[in-house]
């Protein structure tokens, strides 16, 4: 590979990793060609982007956009690595899991996956990762927490029997009888 070709894929790369706040890398080492197209459908079927590159240019990469954001990238950095480019920070282990489950095997293995400046290093954080909440998600829970007592009050008021919402007014009104006399009273007495 010419220094020119070097350069052109490191200046994809960094285009990838400045576009993308989360991007998982992964061990694709044992897997066969069929298996790693088959791992590329699976992504593209799932707008994520994958990359398989040279882990000196993906390093070239992260050092000339900020060395020290992505320091703790290069321990990972070794062996076959195919990086996987997602908005959705989940997506990517979920290909992975639902991959390696169709297989029935350990591979793709995750390295690492950089989620918006976290780091998640090795395998063991896989399911962890299939389970993070999207930023839609989040916030559909928020609305529909905010909603959930608004939406019992009015079920509430909605559901009243006509005789009890009769009944308020008139309990109202009882009380402001007794004061009517009483004030009444308090002008004649002086």
């Amino acid at each position: 590979m010419t220094k020119e070709q070097k350069n052109q894929i490191i200046e994809v790369l960094k285009g990838k990793f400045s576009q993308y706040d989360n991007f998982y890398i992964t061990d694709t080492e044992s897997l066969t060609v069929e298996q790693v197209n088959k791992l590329r459908r699976a992504c593209f079927d799932k707008n994520v982007e994958m990359k398989v590159a040279k882990n000196t240019l993906i390093r070239k990469a992260l050092e000339s956009l900020d060395a020290e954001k992505y320091s703790g990238v290069y321990d990972a950095l070794h062996n076959v690595t195919a990086l996987m480019f997602s908005e959705n920070p989940k997506e990517p282990a979920v290909i992975l899991s639902s991959f390696r489950n169709e297989t029935k095997g350990e591979k793709p293995q995750l390295k690492l996956a950089f989620i918006n400046g976290e780091l998640y290093a090795g395998d063991n954080n896989l399911k962890a990762l299939t389970q993070i909440k999207t930023k839609n998600e989040l916030i559909g829970e928020v609305i529909t927490l905010l909603l959930s007592p608004i939406q019992r009050v009015i079920g509430a008021l909605q559901n009243k029997p006509e005789g009890e919402v009769a009944a308020a007014p008139a309990a109202d009104a009882a009380p402001a009888s007794p004061e009517a006399p009483a004030a009444e009273d308090t002008p004649a007495a002086e």
